[in-house]
């Protein structure tokens, strides 16, 4: 049986981010993956957007993670050659009704360090987006679009580099704690050609994303439920694709849901009309019923008038790990916290937006349970 220092389930964003901290001070590092490529789910069905930290409750694992990841995200992008423009972004009043809202939420990203938040009026909207109508307008410097897939590579790429064992195709089958130690089962390989082995590991750490649920339940730990939320994308390309020049966002959905279907112009030259934010059953649903076109284009009128349904075509869709329920109003932070009857375990569950920003903080901050585990 292989002996590891520390295995990671799930090869997204933040697993890889976790697998190049961990592997920069411990050797045998074990990173695995269900999918047949790194970072399939969630982390790359995004929007790709390095996010500010103005949107999350003062003091919060979501709030604090992200102002510092947004830093060290940039730094590591500019560090390995991973494509990004840092640009800004404009979070758009639609009427003087929302205008309170915006002051709220700039008070709010100053309380969580954001720096450089500043109000425009009209005209200055004008400047900026030329085809966005709205009465004025939070300009976010500090937000950017980054490549999340080749993100995702880049971590990996420094961890394998750095001795880390990252093996794809390898679905986790069963976990056995004992005193020190957890016994990983995995099945590797296709369903038709695979083969059973176990890993005992000192630290094990869930970042399984819309599994991790699956994952805790498998030590006993039934305290979290993931329910998915569908966002689903139209894309503008060709001449039309200069009606956005950069990032422009509503104000966000007061239930907390989601940040609102927003104008991403992607590093390809196109922009992206999305997410929308709905419950879906099942964790592997990302067509069915999808929304018409008509619908996009109707919501995006507030902002972009000028937009027309034969300008978009359907684009991609991603599930967010939620742990809100429907019922639920509100944001509800991260769960990163050794397992409170397995402490040689690290759960990470509902690492949603801004999950892909927060990733090298997450990472960080991870670093210090398992010195805690492997002291």
């Amino acid at each position: 049986m292989d002996q590891a220092n520390i295995l990671i389930i799930g090869g997204g964003v933040v697993g890889c981010a976790i697998a190049r901290a961990v592997s920069a001070r411990w050797q045998d590092v074990f990173l695995v993956e269900r999918f047949p490529k790194l970072g399939m789910a969630t982390s790359t069905r995004n929007s790709g957007v390095n996010h500010s930290g103005i949107y999350y409750p003062k003091n919060s694992l979501k709030a604090r993670l992200c102002v510092e990841g947004n830093r060290l995200t940039y730094e590591f992008c500019s560090k390995h050659n991973v494509p990004f423009r840092h640009c800004g972004k404009l979070v758009v009043a639609a009427d003087a009704h929302e205008e309170p809202e915006l002051l709220a939420l700039k008070k709010r990203g100053e309380d969580n360090g954001v720096e450089g938040l500043q109000l425009i009026d009209a005209a200055e909207i004008r400047k900026r987006e030329p085809h966005i109508r709205g009465v004025a307008a939070l300009h976010v410097p500090s937000t950017g679009i980054v490549s999340a897939e080749e993100l995702v590579h880049a971590y990996a790429r420094v961890a394998t580099n750095q001795g880390a064992n990252l093996v794809t195709r390898a679905q986790v089958v069963s976990l056995e704690p004992s005193a020190n130690t957890i016994r990983v089962g995995l099945r590797i390989g296709d369903e038709e050609d695979s083969q059973e082995e176990k890993i005992e590991a000192r630290c094990v750490i869930n970042a399984a994303g819309l599994n991790a649920d699956e994952v805790a339940a498998m030590l006993g730990n039934h305290s979290w439920k993931i329910y998915p939320v569908r966002g689903e994308y139209c894309e503008v390309h060709g001449p039309r694709s200069s009606l956005i020049n950069n990032l422009v966002y509503p104000l966000p959905h007061s239930d907390g849901l989601s940040l609102g279907v927003h104008f991403t112009k992607t590093l390809w030259g196109t922009f992206l009309l999305g997410p929308t934010a709905t419950y879906v059953e099942g964790k592997d649903n990302y067509e069915k019923n999808r929304l018409p076109i008509a619908a996009f284009a109707e919501s995006a009128k507030t902002l972009l008038p000028e937009i027309e349904e034969r300008d978009l075509q359907l684009g991609y869709t991603g599930l967010r790990p939620k742990l809100a329920p429907p019922s639920h109003k509100g944001i509800i932070d991260f769960v990163i916290t050794r397992d409170a009857n397995v402490p040689q375990a690290i759960q990470l569950v509902g690492i949603e937006s801004p999950g892909l920003t927060a990733a090298p903080a997450i990472a960080n901050h991870v670093c210090q349970m398992v010195g805690e585990i492997l002291a």
